[in-house]
């Protein structure tokens, strides 16, 4: 499988940007303000580029606890750190907003971004209440917005939620592609950090074999090698971390262990 969105590439990184916490959430750290989350997300886009990334995706990750309709505070204040960091880019970038479909798709409009990230289809029972996305809603503002090219990853076993569709994953990720035209499948362990199940990987591997799969989650150094066998490309969040604690800033030595591995093997 070639990424077009990614330069070409047969096997893609992404690396992630958590920005901090966004106006108007719990977490929010008001007296750094805006600026402060510029300044960390800065310094974590660099060290993951001087690492040799394929790719960066921002997301919101410490906007805890989550919330399915984005406010017009978080949106405007996603865009504003997205915005200021693009002279810095040398990588494509995504964006994901947590857990809001078409916030994701406004915000990577907005930027220019090539790719958002989102739960879009599926129907969850999870810690933030039922959770039923709309994936019809979020591509005909795609279209409205005139960025047919958006790419848009498809995360079918959402993280902190359990699904209530009981088909079996390889089937989901088939009926994605073929009802809600998702662009690429992705994998996801059941929370932030831990690993895909490999029997869900291999599964869907073998049954979506017309648009890209990612590993979600989970990916290190120890296991890069096996997921690799089954997925078209990884995103990283956790593991490329201070100590691997997804609240740590990025550390640009386990960016670099870890894109060695990947170009030796790729």
């Amino acid at each position: 499988m070639v990424f077009d969105f990614f330069g070409a590439r047969r096997k893609v990184v992404v690396g992630m940007v958590h920005i901090g916490a966004l106006p108007g959430t719990p977490l929010y750290d008001a007296d750094g303000g805006v600026e402060k989350l510029i300044e960390n997300a800065a310094s974590d886009l660099e060290k993951l580029q001087a690492g040799g990334i394929h790719s960066v995706m921002f997301g919101n990750e410490n906007d805890r606890p989550y919330v399915f309709k984005a406010s017009s505070a978080t949106i405007a204040a996603m865009t504003a750190v997205i915005q200021a960091l693009k002279p810095m880019m040398k990588v494509p970038f995504g964006v994901n907003y947590l857990w809001d479909p078409s916030a994701s798709v406004a915000i990577a409009c907005a930027t220019g971004a090539s790719f958002a990230r989102e739960i879009f289809t599926g129907l969850f029972a999870s810690d933030m209440g039922l959770w039923q996305p709309n994936a019809a809603e979020a591509l005909r503002l795609r279209r409205d917005l005139g960025r047919p090219d958006l790419k848009l990853l498809f995360n079918i076993n959402a993280e902190f939620a359990a699904s209530l569709d009981h088909r079996p994953i390889a089937l989901r990720a088939k009926s994605a592609v073929f009802s809600s035209l998702a662009d690429a499948i992705l994998v996801s362990g059941p929370i932030t950090g831990q690993p895909a199940e490999t029997s869900d990987l291999r599964a869907v591997s073998e049954a979506v074999k017309n648009v890209p799969i990612f590993a979600n989650t989970g990916v290190r150094l120890e296991n890069v090698r096996e997921v690799m066998t089954y997925a078209d490309g990884v995103i990283v969040g956790t593991h490329f971390k201070v100590d691997g604690d997804t609240w740590n800033a990025v550390d640009a030595d386990r960016v670099k262990r870890f894109m060695d591995v990947v170009d030796a093997i790729v």
